[in-house]
């Protein structure tokens, strides 16, 4: 009887670049002919009725089966996959260091650190660790992970080929020059140093430019308010911050932009310089991490942050026909070489190895792991279904029968 492949992670999202991995693995593996589900702690919505809760695959992965575990940042779902009995194969999707979300995000500043941390305990557990870009495999490797490889990210782009939104159409499809960053409004991805370059460009090359930057700020408030503020510290005109946008209203904005300017700093791949590609827009990024790898020829890279060059670099991309045309040939040879790879052959291969290499030693587990596991889960029930259970419990800075019953005993 052939092995199961299941994958396991945290969440599964409805169009970033890890969920539409995990949407592509899951089909190559059925079509290869396995058994394989997808397990998580959470989905998106819209992507529940293709995924299994992870408590619920506890006694149905046996010995002989094989996990393909997407680790980015540690979680229940990690821990419990560590302990099951199935030979285990890790993809990297890459942690941000944590220092980028110092004065930021304090909850993603500890959960950064105990993930890079977290990842270490799975060299011994793991037939093969993958990167899904060289950079992130070099990770893996610098941490002590053997075997290693690549499972190269090889974009779906069906999420563009819809008809644009109108409205957004409507709302930049003239005149202009369009800036476009499309990415999380995040420390690492350096959305000041964008806006630092456009108000350099707008103000030296092009008044009549206007900046876009479409990306979820969720959970990010207080960083968001930080961009505003040095917006308005700058006075710098004509910045459009959109938050998370449709595939809809996202593909109208790669259609409208006149130019894609990146300034991340940290990159496990970086999808959207990809997307860009396909959308036939010039690329101008930071030559930093992944980037240019994942590049690996197309657009333009720069290493020098000085506001002044980085705008020259804008205006002859956006001003120069011939250089942009240039840059454009050179994009779409990266994208055809990053389309030719196998990807489906490639991921058969490594599961091949993972199933074929001599088992790994039995993971060592606390001695009460599986009961802490049971009483976890029996507390999320009661949150789930007894959520007014909580609001009985006393507070910490009440008095009175509670405090004196404690004090008594």
């Amino acid at each position: 009887m052939a092995p199961n492949v299941h994958q396991i992670l945290a969440t599964l999202g409805y169009g970033d670049a890890i969920g539409n991995e995990v949407l592509g693995i899951n089909r190559a593996l059925r079509a290869a002919g396995y058994a394989s589900e997808i397990i998580v702690e959470t989905a998106d919505p819209r992507l529940e009725h293709l995924t299994v809760d992870y408590r619920d695959m506890v006694d149905e992965v046996g010995a002989d089966d094989l996990l393909i575990h997407h680790f980015s940042l540690g979680s229940r779902a990690s821990r419990t996959a560590f302990a099951l009995p199935a030979r285990m194969a890790l993809i990297y999707h890459n942690i941000t260091p944590p220092e980028y979300f110092l004065g930021v995000h304090d909850q993603l500043v500890r959960q950064c650190y105990h993930g890079r941390r977290e990842l270490t305990a799975y060299r011994t557990r793991c037939q093969i660790a993958l990167g899904d870009s060289e950079f992130n495999r070099q990770e893996l490797e610098a941490a002590g992970f053997d075997p290693t490889g690549v499972l190269h990210v090889v974009p779906d782009f069906s999420h563009l080929d819809v008809t644009p939104d109108s409205r957004v159409l409507d709302a930049y499809d003239d005149e202009w020059t369009n800036i476009l960053f499309v990415g999380r409004l995040i420390p690492n991805k350096r959305p000041d140093d964008v806006i630092r370059f456009f108000h350099a460009y707008k103000t030296t090359c092009n008044p009549k430019a206007r900046l876009i930057l479409a990306g979820s700020y969720g959970g990010f408030d207080k960083y968001l308010a930080q961009l505003h503020a040095f917006i308005a510290a700058l006075g710098v005109r004509d910045v459009h911050i959109l938050g998370q946008v449709t595939n809809e209203a996202l593909a109208a904005l790669y259609d409208t932009a006149d130019l894609f300017l990146c300034a991340s700093e940290h990159e496990g791949f970086c999808v959207p310089l990809i997307e860009a590609f396909y959308k036939r827009v010039p690329v101008l990024a930071y030559a930093a991490t992944a980037v240019p790898a994942t590049m690996d020829g197309g657009g333009v890279l720069y290493a020098d942050k000085d506001p002044a060059r980085v705008s020259a670099l804008m205006q002859s991309l956006t001003d120069d026909a011939a250089m942009a045309d240039r840059v454009l040939l050179a994009q779409d040879a990266a994208l055809d070489r990053l389309r030719a790879r196998d990807f489906d052959g490639t991921l058969l291969r490594h599961v091949n190895q993972a199933l074929s290499s001599p088992r790994r030693p039995a993971p060592a587990l606390a001695f009460d792991f599986w009961r802490q596991f049971a009483l976890a889960d029996d507390l999320e029930e009661i949150r789930q279904y007894r959520p007014a259970a909580f609001k009985a419990l006393p507070r910490e800075d009440d008095a009175g029968p509670v405090a004196d019953l404690g004090h008594r005993a």
